[in-house]
């Protein structure tokens, strides 16, 4: 909501990947929350259609679509649902990502490299264009948009195990700034969110253990939640950001300031 209490996204339409669960779950609620008519995205139908019902229960409005973000196919179909539904694409938050095995390179399968980097940087950027052929091809009543992919705050560091999953990231930042110059004349934005350590289950199958040490290195004393990311992601798409695109954004409560590992 903005200061006057209307909701800042009424009449929008948002695309959100990997919304069945962490970041992307709170994020699809959260577009919901600000008025946006909102397509979950994710490979597994059940927790997609439990989060649209929800939003639907809290009065909003929800389309949810099993696919793989990493095909075109999928990506396609998609889209295709999306304008078959609701007309248009105005908002898309590419946050559908993997981890991958944390294995050091000497250890890493090809198929394990094919596979992060198809879900993490090739599967946004099969999304992105094909949500920005529909934004600019003058077929909608409200031209431009706003485009958010998930990055990370290892997009400038690493640990170790990190390779492919640094690199696919660090393409995500790459590729906006190349992107924004491409459509920004058009009133299309583009950013990033880079979230630093947040409790969602890809950092909990590491082991409740984990959790402690890499709170206390953060500046604010805590890691994050899905709803921090979620605000962030949601507030690039609002006209509060008009003038923000092509930008990478952390989110990570001052965990990187020692240094970005």
């Amino acid at each position: 909501m903005n200061k006057s209490g209307y909701p800042r996204l009424e009449g929008k339409v948002a695309i959100v990947t990997g919304a069945g669960s962490g970041i992307g779950e709170a994020a699809a609620r959260t577009f919901a929350k600000e008025g946006a008519r909102v397509v979950l995205v994710g490979r597994r139908e059940g927790p997609l259609r439990s989060n649209a019902e929800a939003i639907a229960k809290a009065g909003g409005e929800a389309l949810a679509v099993a696919a793989d973000v990493s095909l075109s196919g999928g990506v396609d179909r998609v889209v295709a649902e999306t304008l078959d539904r609701f007309g248009q694409i105005d908002c898309v938050f590419n946050n559908a990502g993997i981890q991958g095995d944390g294995r050091p390179i000497i250890e890493m399968k090809e198929v394990s490299f094919d596979e992060l980097i198809a879900i993490n940087l090739k599967g946004p950027w099969l999304l992105t264009r094909a949500a920005l052929r529909s934004m600019l091809d003058g077929g909608q009543d409200c031209p431009g948009g706003a485009i958010v992919n998930t990055s990370s705050f290892l997009s400038t560091g690493a640990t170790a195990g990190t390779s492919v999953y640094s690199a696919s990231k660090a393409g995500l930042d790459a590729m906006i700034r190349a992107i924004a110059l491409e459509v920004g004349d058009k009133g299309v934005r583009i950013n990033n969110v880079n979230p630093g350590v947040i409790d969602t289950p890809m950092l909990r199958a590491h082991g409740e253990e984990v959790i402690p040490p890499l709170a206390a290195r953060a500046a604010l004393g805590r890691i994050g939640t899905p709803q921090d990311v979620a605000d962030v992601a949601v507030w690039l798409c609002t006209d509060e950001a008009r003038f923000i695109t092509g930008q990478s954004l952390l989110v990570d409560g001052g965990f990187t300031i020692p240094g970005p590992r």
